[in-house]
């Protein structure tokens, strides 16, 4: 659980030499991903060539690249110069409690519980850097509906290696309870034809976790409880 003071994460214009060089298997992965869940969109996201911590500094070079490329990287995440970044904006409510969400059947990780959030995409890099709390807003409000744009966050990005890729978290408190956050969740979830997430789920202790929660989420969830750096 490293600290991170500064994120120097760029979006370079060159093809990821995974996508020219592994073309013919990123289309027949595609194809057996697709068929087993057709509500998949090949959309454009960004893989990262490297990653680096050193100073509490986060230094990395990322490439825009199908969708269906970072599947390809994912049924194999010990490919050579490949490698997965997300950021985790943790809704902290008004009475400490934590609020994730389950996601819905027709999802790539269907029933399983994390923060709302998604892949960095292009447009998370004005300028060319990455911008976090534009990405964690937009992926949050997509998902729940909730508006974290004015909250109050915690002095400091943290990072974590993980077995699913390099997560990058932040606090964002909100002056609500856990149980209204949550309602309001579902009520915007209702609105939705086709829904990402089917539950809000609110997270009260690292006692009190729910089934489905990914392998990421409990280090993250101890140093919430435990207290750690604001």
């Amino acid at each position: 659980m490293l600290p991170v003071d500064e994120i120097e994460v760029t979006l370079e214009s060159e093809p990821h030499p995974l996508e020219t060089g592994k073309a013919a298997e990123i289309a027949a992965n595609w194809t057996r991903e697709s068929a087993a869940k057709p509500a998949l969109f090949d959309g454009t996201v960004v893989l990262l060539s490297e990653l680096c911590w050193r100073d509490a500094r986060l230094i990395g070079r990322c490439h825009a690249v199908r969708y269906a490329t970072f599947l390809y990287w994912r049924s194999n995440r010990q490919i050579e110069g490949a490698g997965h970044a997300f950021a985790h904006a943790m809704l902290v409510a008004a009475d400490n409690a934590l609020v994730a969400i389950r996601m819905s059947a027709g999802t790539l990780n269907a029933g399983r519980v994390y923060f709302a959030a998604g892949s960095f995409e292009p447009e998370d890099f004005p300028g060319g850097r990455v911008d976090l709390h534009r990405n964690m807003a937009r992926e949050v409000l997509e998902e729940t509906g909730i508006d974290i744009g004015g909250s109050r966050r915690g002095r400091r990005h943290h990072v974590l290696a993980t077995a699913e890729g390099t997560v990058i978290f932040r606090r964002y408190h909100l002056d609500a309870g856990a149980e209204e956050i949550a309602g309001r969740i579902m009520r915007f979830v209702g609105t939705q034809a086709a829904p990402e997430i089917d539950a809000a789920v609110v997270i009260r202790g690292s006692d009190d976790l729910p089934a489905g929660l990914m392998p990421h989420m409990r280090p993250l969830i101890d140093w919430h409880f435990s207290g750690g750096d604001a």
